[in-house]
C-alpha cells in the first residue's frame, strides 16, 4: 500500500466518524494534489475536504487545486441538497397516489453519514412492481420528468432512466434490481423476489421512505459491489456504504442468512475481504455490528482487492482500457457458470452471440442471418467512439482483464 493511499484511507475513516483530521505528517504540494485527485476519483471529495480543510499545513498551501477543490465541493453539496429535496417531493407525490417504490442505495445510504449531502449520489434508484410501472410513469411525467426511452423500450427494459429539465434530479426506475438477461449476474434477482412484501421504511427529513429490510439491504449492497467487481471494479465508496450500513443495522441483520447467500453466489470471500478492509482501514466495528462467528472464521487476504479498487476508482471507471477489460472478466464468469473452459475473450468481445446484440439491433430477432452486419456496425462504431479517447488501448485492456481474472480466482469467484 502506498503512502498516499494509506493517508487517504485514514482521512476517509475520520470522515465516516464525523471527525476532523487533526494532524498528518508533512506533505508536499504534489502529495496533497494526489490526495485530492484520489478523493475525486472515488467520488468522495466533499467528505474528504470536510475532514482536512482546517489542517494548518493545508491552509498554508497556496495552490490553485485547493481552491478549485473547494469550489467543486460547494457545487457538489449544493446539487446534492437540491436532488434530495426534489426526490423527497417526488416520493411524497407517489405516496399520495398509494405507490410505494422500494428505494435502494442513494438517499437511504446518505442518511447514515454524519453529513448526508457530503456523500455524493448522482441518481436515485427505485424498485417498482411491473403492475405499478405504468401508473408510476404517469406520476413521474406529471412531476415534470421525462425519459428518452420509447414505449416499447420502456416495456422491455429492466430499468428506465428519468430526468427533469432545470433540475439535477435523476431517477432510475427498476422493475428488477439486476438485468435479467445478464448471464453473469442476472440470477441475483431471485434473492429479491419478496422485496415488496418484506421491506421496511425509514423516516428521512419527515418523509416515509420504503426500502429493503436490513438483511436484504446489506446483501443487496454486497451484490451491487459484486456486480461492479465482475465488470471493472467498484471503488472505496461502496466499501464505505457496506460497512457503514453494517455498523448501523448490525443487530437487525441475519448474518447467517447473508453468509449463506454470499456462499451461494460465490461471493463469500469477496464480501469477507470487504469487511476486513473496513475493519482494518475504515473503523468497522465487528462487535457493534454483531458480526457472526461464521464470518469471523473466514481467512482472507484483502490487500489485492483493496489495491484493485483504489486503482480503479468509483465503479472501476478510471480509464477506458480498464472499462473495456470487463469483457474478459465477465466472459470468465459466464464460462465458470456454464462449466466451460476459459474462452477466447477478445474474439467473444468483438463477435458476441446474437442474443447479446438483439437489444441493440432489433432486426436480429427476425433476421438472425444479419449477425455479421451487426458485428461490422458494432466494431465500426467502437473505433469511431474511441479514436480520440486517451487511455483506451486493446493491449492494456487485455493486460488488465487477465490480471483481474486472476483476482476473481483468488477470491474464489471463478475456478
Amino acid at each position: 500500500m502506498e503512502k498516499i493511499e494509506l493517508i487517504f484511507l485514514l482521512i476517509i475513516k475520520n470522515a465516516l466518524k464525523g471527525k476532523k483530521t487533526e494532524s498528518l505528517e508533512a506533505l508536499t504540494s504534489e502529495e496533497w494534489q494526489n490526495l485530492f485527485i484520489l478523493a475525486e476519483k472515488h467520488s468522495l471529495l466533499p467528505m474528504f475536504y470536510e475532514s482536512v480543510y482546517a489542517l494548518p499545513q493545508l491552509k498554508k498551501l497556496d495552490s490553485p487545486f485547493v481552491f478549485a477543490a473547494k469550489k467543486k465541493v460547494m457545487n457538489q453539496v449544493l446539487m446534492q441538497t437540491l436532488r434530495t429535496e426534489e426526490f423527497l417531493n417526488l416520493y411524497n407525490k407517489l405516496l399520495k397516489e398509494n405507490i410505494k417504490p422500494v428505494v435502494i442505495k442513494g438517499i437511504t445510504l446518505r442518511c447514515l453519514y454524519p453529513m448526508p449531502d457530503h456523500r455524493p449520489s448522482g441518481d436515485e434508484d427505485m424498485l417498482i412492481s411491473k403492475e405499478n410501472y405504468g401508473k408510476c410513469h404517469e406520476i413521474l411525467t406529471s412531476f415534470g420528468m421525462y425519459t428518452e426511452e420509447n414505449e416499447e423500450t420502456r416495456e422491455k427494459s429492466y430499468e428506465v432512466p428519468y430526468r427533469k429539465n432545470g433540475s439535477p434530479l435523476y431517477i432510475e426506475l427498476h422493475k428488477h434490481l439486476f438485468p435479467p438477461e445478464s448471464e453473469a449476474y442476472g440470477d441475483l434477482n431471485r434473492f429479491f423476489e419478496n422485496a415488496f412484501e418484506e421491506n421496511c421504511f425509514e423516516n428521512i427529513n419527515g418523509t416515509t421512505v420504503y426500502t429493503l429490510n436490513p438483511t436484504d439491504n446489506l446483501f443487496y449492497l454486497i451484490c451491487h459491489a459484486f456486480k461492479h467487481f465482475l465488470h471493472s471494479g467498484f471503488g472505496i465508496r461502496q466499501v464505505c456504504d457496506i460497512v457503514t450500513y453494517a455498523d448501523k443495522y448490525g443487530e437487525k441483520i441475519d448474518w447467517l442468512e447473508v453468509f449463506d447467500k454470499c456462499s451461494a453466489i460465490s461471493a463469500l470471500y469477496f464480501a469477507a475481504a470487504i469487511f476486513k478492509t473496513g475493519e482494518k482501514y475504515l473503523g468497522f466495528d465487528k462487535a457493534k455490528a454483531k458480526f457472526s462467528e461464521e464470518w469471523a472464521c473466514i481467512e482472507v487476504e484483502e490487500e489485492e482487492m483493496l489495491k484493485d479498487l483504489l486503482t480503479g476508482g468509483l465503479y472501476g471507471a478510471s480509464d477506458m482500457s480498464r472499462k473495456h477489460s470487463s469483457n474478459i472478466t465477465l466472459d470468465a464468469v459466464v464460462n465458470t457458470k456454464k462449466g466451460r473452459k476459459k474462452g477466447n475473450s477478445v474474439m467473444l468481445s468483438l463477435f458476441p452471440a446474437k442474443e447479446k446484440l438483439e437489444k441493440r439491433y432489433d432486426y436480429l430477432r427476425k433476421h438472425p442471418y444479419l449477425l455479421p452486419v451487426a458485428w461490422a456496425d458494432r466494431i465500426t462504431k467502437y473505433l469511431k467512439e474511441t479514436r480520440d479517447i486517451k487511455n483506451n488501448k486493446a493491449a492494456e485492456s487485455l493486460r488488465i482483464g487477465s490480471e483481474r481474472v486472476e483476482l476473481l480466482k483468488k477470491y474464489k469467484i471463478i475456478k
